[in-house]
């Protein structure tokens, strides 16, 4: 697959994505460079909830989360899958309660990848990095290991 038409399908996928949230009541937009920032955890990732209600019942919600270089989250799985966009940056991602960052695949930016609800995955990046993703709620994270610290995305309870 040549970069260009990957470039397309790429922006498809998004374009595919925002769709599946349903329709902005506000009409706005952002760019990586504009998302209204609301939660940052200790390690310095950042959460936005940019649409919806992730609480509800089949409610879809679309979300922002930006990851520091460096920066990894420990094996865990989501109550519901997600669809993730990578604006900038590589997001690394790996399946398996085996924590090993050499086992992780790198999706640079452009990339869309699905995590099906329930798959034991880690995640972080080598680059700072930010995702954008939809999703249909209840949305929890559970951490295999509880005594790890929670990303800036993790509702609470996230043990």
């Amino acid at each position: 697959m040549t970069r260009a038409r990957f470039a397309r399908l790429s922006s498809f996928a998004l374009m595919a994505l925002l769709l599946a949230a349903g329709p902005a009541r506000s009409g706005t937009g952002w760019t990586p460079d504009t998302i209204p920032w609301q939660t940052q955890a200790p390690n310095g990732t950042r959460y936005a909830l940019l649409e919806g209600d992730r609480q509800s019942a089949d409610a879809p919600f679309s979300y922002a989360f930006s990851i520091p270089a460096g920066v990894w989250d420990s094996p865990h799985s989501h109550s519901a899958t997600a669809r993730v966009f990578v604006v900038r940056g590589v997001l690394r991602i790996g399946f398996g309660d085996r924590f090993d960052t050499a086992l992780a695949r790198a999706y640079p930016a452009g990339s869309y990848l699905v995590v099906p609800a329930g798959a034991v995955h880690f995640d972080g990046s080598d680059v700072d990095t930010v995702i954008i993703g939809t999703a249909t709620g209840p949305w929890s994270t559970t951490y295999r290991d509880g005594s790890l610290p929670a990303s800036a995305g993790t509702p609470l309870p996230h043990r």
